[in-house]
């Protein structure tokens, strides 16, 4: 297929036919190379033909839309660029395995992400991490915190003596993750428990400085409002902070997708994701928390008390 001077909306048509057929499907197109600094749906006319300009990101995005891995562009001459589209396996995805504590384990399909190689989970984390001033906290609890991944970076972005004077705690109730985690982390300042999160009262935890979730909150089994208000009333000290991930996308075929879907509906539904944050927000804000929300396929609640640090 060549494509010149047709609209998106009948591209994206198009190829959503195909590939109901087939697994790959290849298409020429404007090489996005050929201008900078250009909007896509510019015209371009090259040899008496018109061309729609678009870049990589637009045909990136329409591959993820479409359930597809962009495969590596072949340049066709200095003016056009042949792009394919390769369908992903959508029944490879944790999300379509049975629940349990082992649905997170080791040897499940979520034990293959990797989230802080994800460029739009590693930068709004990053940044949350340094508006709560990491190196300062004391304190820090990780809730559901798996393999540890969380605190890997912290790991790597603080130095040596900033690193070894935290005491970082991660609860989780898969006894595989947890046990891989305590082999990622030998130090003395890391420990790890295997535990219900919902049962929390039942341990000596005290209070922390910082609490960290990241994808646990929105899990069936948690009664999210009063979970929450628990939390902050019970378990982070006076002057601590917190940061929140709320999943806003689905990990398949070993692509990470943009948004979040719940039950009953075809095609992704964020009222969920925006009503549980707004509720947090609004709650800390009342609790006298500057409170901001950022990110994309993860949105990161970050709450500070206001006068603290």
């Amino acid at each position: 297929m060549h494509f010149t001077n047709e609209s998106m909306l009948n591209i994206s048509k198009l190829l959503e036919t195909k590939l109901s057929t087939v697994d790959i499907i290849s298409f020429t197109v404007l090489n996005p190379d050929y201008t900078q600094g250009t909007y896509a749906g510019k015209e371009i006319v090259l040899e008496d033909i018109k061309y729609i300009y678009r870049g990589y990101k637009a045909w990136l995005d329409l591959a993820e839309l479409l359930f597809c891995r962009i495969l590596t562009p072949l340049k066709i001459n200095e003016h056009l660029v042949s792009i394919s589209f390769k369908k992903l396996n959508l029944e490879e995805s944790f999300h379509k395995t049975q629940s349990g504590s082992e649905k997170y384990g080791t040897k499940s399909a979520f034990s293959q992400i990797h989230k802080n190689e994800e460029p739009s989970f590693l930068y709004p984390y990053k940044n949350a991490l340094k508006n709560v001033k990491i190196q300062d906290r004391k304190k820090v609890l990780d809730l559901g915190v798996n393999s540890g991944e969380e605190f890997s970076l912290i790991r790597e972005l603080l130095n040596e003596d900033d690193y070894n004077n935290i005491d970082l705690t991660g609860i989780d109730y898969s006894a595989s993750a947890i046990a891989y985690a305590q082999e990622k982390f030998p130090e003395k300042n890391v420990s790890f428990i295997e535990y219900d999160i919902n049962k929390l009262n039942e341990l000596s935890l005290g209070k922390f400085d910082l609490i960290i979730s990241i994808g646990t909150f929105q899990s069936p089994n948690i009664n999210f409002k009063p979970f929450l208000m628990s939390l902050v009333q019970n378990y982070l000290s006076e002057g601590g902070a917190i940061i929140l991930g709320f999943p806003n996308c689905r990990w398949m075929g070993g692509e990470m997708i943009y948004g979040a879907k719940v039950p009953n509906y075809a095609y992704s539904e964020m009222g969920l994701l925006y009503s549980d944050a707004i509720y947090c927000k609004k709650y800390l804000q009342q609790k006298k928390f500057r409170v901001t929300l950022t990110g994309k396929d993860y949105v990161f609640l970050t709450a500070t008390k206001i006068g603290s640090l």
